[in-house]
């Protein structure tokens, strides 16, 4: 059985009691292992995807991924993105700041964006060095979060709390372009995308449900139309918005380490798989002794339910491979 086999397994609930899947996301850290620095980790699909698959064979990891950083898409829409060596690239303008920025913002052709495409290249390169044997997820931002890229996290949020016209009309712009996004991903090769919308626990349950929550559901529900599968992260505290997380029909959600895992079950039921969740900064600093026992515990918890092992968020680029291999190795005879 390969490993995309293995992920299907998984997400139908027939994978055997006694193995465990390990996924934990690598960005910077990728990089770096293959010898190269974030910038040209976020903007060459080549560099990304080497990089992942390095990574994939060294700690036996059972996924990939295109992930790297926030701005694919609002570069698309026309904003200036800096590359910087060490660093997560920076948006130098927001490009809204008005309802008639809002309005007179246009829908980009993800094909034609430099990075977008990038991106898109990336998900055919992984499928012709992987030959379809290792699951491939896409990446796009959520509807929130892509319209806090275009306008800034703190204006968006203002704008969440006393102008609901503009904050309709900007994410439903920025809910078509993730369609838009993720579909051209699936069309390349992927078999699952990611939805990252990690201001999302900044706002309460109220506003979520009234504002994030049906296109949440939209999204999701394009994504299974296309025939992927669809994995929810939400850095941060999503305690308070489990039961509305519930309802999405998420195949996968990441709780970040805030979240206790047995609620997270309570809420989501074992129908969903979940990722976790161990603190990214416990197992750069932690001996590998220390992460082969707290990840024991980890798996005893969730032996028998739809799981992969993995930390709460990105893994650091200052992770000791030691750290990681203990992690991979702890998941043996699950």
């Amino acid at each position: 059985m390969n490993k995309k086999q293995k992920f299907d397994a998984l997400c139908n609930g027939k994978l055997q009691v006694g193995e465990a899947l390990f996924y934990p996301i690598l960005m910077h850290f990728a990089a770096r292992f293959n010898g190269n620095n974030y910038g040209e980790f976020a903007s060459n699909y080549k560099v990304l995807v080497e990089s992942n698959i390095k990574c994939l064979e060294f700690f036996d990891m059972d996924m990939v991924s295109l992930i790297s950083d926030p701005y694919r898409e609002t570069a698309a829409f026309g904003a200036p993105i800096e590359f910087i060596p060490e660093g997560v690239p920076i948006c130098r303008k927001h490009l809204v700041e008005t309802i008639e920025d809002v309005i007179n913002l246009t829908i980009p052709d993800v094909y034609k964006n430099e990075r977008t495409f990038d991106r898109i290249k990336g998900a055919g390169y992984y499928q012709q060095l992987l030959n379809g044997t290792v699951p491939v997820m896409g990446w796009i931002e959520g509807p929130l979060a892509e319209a806090c890229d275009l306008t800034g996290v703190s204006e968006m949020l203002l704008m969440l709390m006393i102008d609901e016209d503009f904050c309709n009309r900007l994410m439903d712009k920025c809910l078509q372009t993730g369609k838009d996004f993720a579909k051209a991903q699936i069309d390349a090769g992927c078999d699952l995308i990611g939805i990252g919308d990690a201001i999302c626990s900044q706002i309460d349950g109220e506003m979520y449900n009234l504002m994030v929550k049906d296109r949440h559901i939209e999204l999701i529900e394009y994504i299974h139309s296309l025939g992927a599968r669809v994995k929810l992260h939400i850095c941060g505290n999503t305690t308070h918005l489990l039961s509305s997380i519930a309802e999405l029909n998420a195949d996968l959600f990441d709780p970040d380490y805030l979240v206790d895992q047995s609620n997270c079950l309570a809420a989501l039921g074992k129908d969903v798989v979940r990722f976790g969740n161990i603190n990214p900064i416990f197992i750069q600093n932690a001996t590998p002794e220390e992460i082969t026992k707290i990840c024991k515990e980890v798996l005893d918890f969730e032996k028998g339910n739809k799981f992969i092992l993995s930390a709460g968020c990105e893994i650091t680029v200052n992770t000791p491979i030691e750290n990681l291999l203990a992690m991979s190795h702890s998941r043996k005879n699950f």
